[in-house]
């Protein structure tokens, strides 16, 4: 190991200091050393790119030196607060301020990171607003816990409206919330509507045992980024709740929902999913014991899963020996994508269950669906089944009770709903720029928190495995944080594709090597100017072939999410690529300047990519093209 301290002196010594190309640059700072770095790299002297430069790491020569010294003996977690901010990184809060108890309403507006520990216990009447609490966390997680709040009250009633609204990797605990609650009703209006990262939210025990109380989760995580959400014991051994998820996770990436013995032993539950789960990419929703041994239950899941993309969804052991339920599935995933869902036990040994699934399984793709023990052992049952198609097993289904499968289909539901899994304009053809053609932008701005990448004298002490990421930024067991590393990590050490070469990096020096390496000294690296025109329409301008349009090679750089600015680098062989003017389809005016790449061999692409979705053809059938991102860029020897 070598001592960090000595190596920066030498690296910043007057004997390596040479012109840093800006009159007032400190030449002792990590930018100026990188300055210095790349132009020993990289031969041609063309303008060095402000996008780039600007994510260097903002550390002074002495912070640098300090917390490289720290990092070689393993003493940096102790001084992270202080690392985190002055290197602009992406850490957790490990410690809130408590919110004391009160007796009165409260307003609790663009607040973040507290703990309200039994806030609201034995309450009587009054309201409790959450608007905009935890709104537009974009560099820091919003932390909050929610342990019991409200247990034990009477006609109280809760806002949470927008909490948590474009959050950066939403992490909310709501342990036994309005426990033995008595009437009232909570709100969680636009909740966790996330701008980036992962929304993880667990409701264990909520409202368990409360009587006559009203919840509305109204878009509750709507166009979330993965995460998990939890809901055990939800509204158990309740007596007369209504619970309403609306617009629930719709516009979702991969989401993982546990309703584990949600209204388990229920009296007279009356619980509507509408529109939960609409237009989701891989959701895997559990619904484990749900409503099991209830009386009287209601529930109704309308338009659940529908355009749904991929996923799976359980219903183990639901309503399972329940009596006089009524289950309505209206519309379950119509016009969905593929998908795998399970209903193990369902209604098994109930009474008088009445289950409806109607225009069930209209998918654009085959559903592989399976019932297994559906209303086994139960008495006076009905099941109608209205729509319902090909390709679902029905293992020891109830042989008594009325059974009804009206227009049950062996064919392909066709449509062509499945181009909307990819964003309008994500992929196109290389036809298309050309000058005066109006095409459909996608949304290109960088959701991520703003972080910056760290010194190479700092990064080379520290870990890249997940447990010593975990130990070094203080990542806690099983949060958000944790899921993303592991994620990042993980990636990073997948072996690479066929004919693929593949780096992440953490400083712009480490981008540099990898670039030179694959492409030579003489590079250049580009990506698109600005943000505007996104999620609208443009037309293409001029537009200049890179390398003079001929089939190149290229170094393409993404963001991944990590504790520091971290970047997945890969070789793209056998591509064009493009800078075009984009300007306003109706004044024509220039309001952007894009650099698109066109893949010219998508042989080893997977039938089931987004381009070929969106652009109707297969693997090595068809040129694919796309946009460089905000903060993404792509590497090519310069012209």
């Amino acid at each position: 190991m070598h001592k960090p301290l000595i190596t920066l002196i030498l690296l910043l010594s007057p004997l390596t200091v040479c012109s840093v190309g800006e009159k007032n640059e400190n030449p002792f700072t990590p930018k100026a050393f990188l300055i210095r770095y790349w132009d020993n790299k990289i031969t041609n002297k063309l303008p060095k790119p402000h996008f780039l430069l600007s994510k260097a790491s903002p550390l002074t020569a002495v912070e640098t030196a300090t917390f490289a010294k720290l990092a070689a003996n393993d003493t940096l977690s102790a001084h992270l607060p202080r690392f985190c901010s002055a290197a602009r990184l992406l850490c957790s809060k490990t410690s809130y301020l408590s919110a004391k108890r009160s007796n009165r309403d409260v307003n609790f507006a663009v607040y973040n990171n507290k703990n309200f520990t039994n806030y609201g216990t034995s309450r009587l009447g009054g309201l409790d607003s959450f608007k905009n609490y935890s709104d537009n966390e974009r560099v820091n997680i919003p932390i909050d816990d929610f342990r019991q709040y409200s247990k034990t009250s009477t006609d109280h009633d809760d806002d949470f409206f927008s909490y948590g609204s474009l959050g950066n990797i939403v992490d909310e605990s709501f342990h036994s919330y309005a426990g033995g609650a008595t009437a009232g009703a909570s709100s969680f209006d636009n909740y966790a509507d996330p701008t980036f990262g992962t929304d993880n939210l667990v409701f264990a025990s909520y409202s368990g045992d409360a009587k006559k109380r009203t919840q509305s989760f109204t878009s509750y995580t709507e166009n979330g980024n993965g995460g998990e959400q939890s809901f055990a014991g939800y509204g158990k051994h309740g007596n007369e709740t209504k619970n309403s998820f609306q617009s629930y996770g719709t516009s979702s990436n991969p989401t993982l929902t546990g309703f584990s013995s949600y209204g388990g032993d229920g009296v007279k539950a009356n619980d509507t999913f509408k529109n939960y789960g609409n237009d989701v990419n891989g959701p895997t929703n559990t619904f484990e014991n749900y409503g099991n041994g209830g009386d009287g239950a209601v529930d109704r899941f309308d338009t659940y899963g529908v355009e749904a993309n991929g996923g799976g969804n359980s219903f183990e052991n639901y309503g399972n020996g329940g009596n006089g339920a009524a289950d309505r599935f209206d519309s379950y995933r119509v016009e969905a994508n593929a998908g795998n869902d399970s209903f193990l036990n369902y209604g098994k040994g109930s009474n008088g269950a009445d289950v409806d699934f109607t225009a069930y399984d209209k998918s654009f793709n085959s559903n592989s669906d399976k019932f297994t023990g559906y209303g086994k052992g139960g008495e006076k049952q009905r099941f109608g089944f209205s729509g319902y198609r090909v390709n679902s097993t029905f293992v020891e289904y109830a042989k008594d009770g009325v059974k009804t499968f009206a227009s049950y289909k062996n064919e392909s539901f066709s449509s062509t709903t499945v181009k909307k899994w990819v964003e309008e304009g994500e992929f196109f053809r290389e036809s298309m720029l050309k000058e005066g053609t109006v095409m459909a932008m996608p949304d290109i701005r960088d959701k991520m928190p703003e972080r910056s990448f760290l010194p190479r004298v700092i990064l080379s002490e520290l870990p890249f495995t997940v447990n010593g990421v975990n130990r070094v930024f203080e990542v806690s067991v099983g949060s958000s944080l944790e899921k993303i590393v592991t994620e990042s990590v993980s990636e990073c050490e997948r072996a690479p594709s066929k004919g693929e070469t593949k780096r992440c990096v953490g400083s712009i020096e480490d981008m540099v090597d990898f670039a030179t390496v694959v492409l030579g000294p003489n590079i250049v690296v580009r990506t698109t100017d600005n943000v505007k025109g996104s999620k609208g329409n443009v037309m293409v301008g001029s537009v200049n072939g890179i390398n003079g349009g001929r089939v190149t090679e290229s170094v393409s750089c993404h963001q991944s999410l990590f504790p520091y600015l971290l970047y997945y680098c890969h070789s793209v062989p056998k591509v064009r690529v493009y800078q075009a003017d984009l300007l306003d389809p109706n004044s024509k005016a220039k309001i952007n300047r894009g650099v698109a790449i066109c893949h010219l061999d998508t042989s080893a692409w997977s039938p089931s990519h987004g381009a070929f979705l969106a652009l109707g053809s297969g693997p090595g059938q068809i040129e694919v093209c796309h946009w460089i991102f905000e903060n993404d860029m792509t590497w090519t020897i310069a012209d």
